[in-house]
């Protein structure tokens, strides 16, 4: 070797390298951002539609469109996008379905049956950079937008496969119902109550939300008694299915996910059927109309007419689902976000006026 030649490395340089190139590579991979997981298809997953102002607070523009007007409304909008919106009632129970996601696909790694979430609203585009951005604050899987300028955003659902839609706007949730989209809703509590981080749970009215409202048309038109009679009756009849039958029903297929995997007693999700039926007049023909369908829920609940407001405050649901807006209100009180289903015959006459569409009505 010619003086003031450069050295090569010696042989074993290369072996003592490969370990320093591995540290160096871990520790690189733990600093760069971690890849998000692939959205499923649609018409694979278990797609639950929420609204805006169901998933995010947003009352205080709410009341800038309402007072000074649309316009007025998106250059607020724009001059705080960087500002994350406050969580919203629907906000933990989409928290949930992404825990319970996490399990998924630990579990099938290459399964598209899991939950997928869109945010439906007709807000303006504009809108949506500061949607994105309160979504990326807090770090959540929400890849499927649809905004759609201050028109109805009822006629998307069904392209979305959509198996519930959640909303704050009344009216919209009645044209999905109508449309045959499992719809409900959404109110906040009246105070604060942690829920589960680890397990969705989802409690259920029964008559008008799972099973048809034909009980509860002879309790109003012919009294209890008749009712009590009626259901003895037909114990063994099947009550026809009501608008949540199907979701309860998607739950039901993840559920048993888990339960394949020997995980019945740990499966993240847990339903809950809190019903104002008597157990011993009225009961078995509740249970066995689910029986009949192929479902179950892991807890049932007779209250024999009793305020379902204190039972939901120990069971901490994510959401509650009740066709009967003082049953919505007793929940409510008690820390219990709740959701109305406008479906029977104890809904109050529907307004014939059109409703005008706004761009902050979701």
């Amino acid at each position: 070797m010619e003086a003031g030649e450069p050295r090569g490395p010696g042989p074993g340089a290369e072996t003592a390298a490969a370990p320093r190139w591995e540290e160096a590579k871990a520790f690189s991979d733990e600093l760069a951002p971690k890849k998000k997981p692939k959205s499923p298809k649609p018409q694979n997953a278990v797609t639950i539609a929420v609204s805006s102002r169901a998933l995010f607070r947003m009352d205080e523009e709410q009341r800038i469109y309402t007072e000074q007007g649309v316009e007025e409304y998106v250059r607020y909008q724009l001059e705080h996008e960087n500002e994350p919106f406050s969580p919203g009632p629907a906000f933990p129970f989409v928290k949930a379905l992404e825990a319970v996601n996490r399990r998924l696909r630990e579990l099938y790694p290459d399964s598209e049956d899991i939950f997928d979430i869109v945010l439906v609203t007709n807000n303006h585009a504009q809108v949506g950079v500061r949607l994105i951005n309160s979504i990326n604050h807090y770090d959540l899987f929400i890849e499927r937008f649809c905004m759609t300028g201050g028109n109805s955003p009822i006629c998307y659902l069904k392209a979305y496969h959509t198996n519930l839609y959640l909303s704050a706007d009344a009216e919209k949730v009645r044209e999905a119902i109508d449309e045959g989209i499992a719809a409900a809703t959404i109110f906040s509590p009246s105070r604060d109550v942690a829920v589960s981080q680890s397990q969705l749970r989802v409690a259920f009215d029964g008559d008008a939300v799972l099973f048809s409202d034909e009980s509860e048309r002879i309790v109003k038109a012919h009294g209890l008694d008749r009712f009590f009679e009626h259901e003895k009756a037909h114990e063994n009849k099947p009550l026809a299915q009501g608008p949540l039958k199907g979701f309860l029903e998607a739950l039901g297929r993840l559920q048993k996910k888990f339960y394949s995997k020997g995980l019945r007693l740990e499966c993240p999700i847990r339903t809950y059927l809190v019903t104002a039926r008597s157990a011993a007049s009225s009961g078995a023909r509740a249970l066995k109309t689910l029986r009949s369908w192929g479902l179950e829920t892991d807890e049932a609940l007779f209250l024999a007419g009793a305020p379902k407001g204190p039972l939901l405050e120990k069971i901490r649901p994510h959401i509650f689902f009740d066709d009967q807006m003082f049953h919505v209100a007793g929940a409510q009180e008690m820390g219990t976000v709740a959701a109305h289903v406008p479906y029977g015959v104890a809904q109050t006459p529907r307004r014939t006026a059109p409703v005008k569409q706004t761009p902050a009505a979701q």
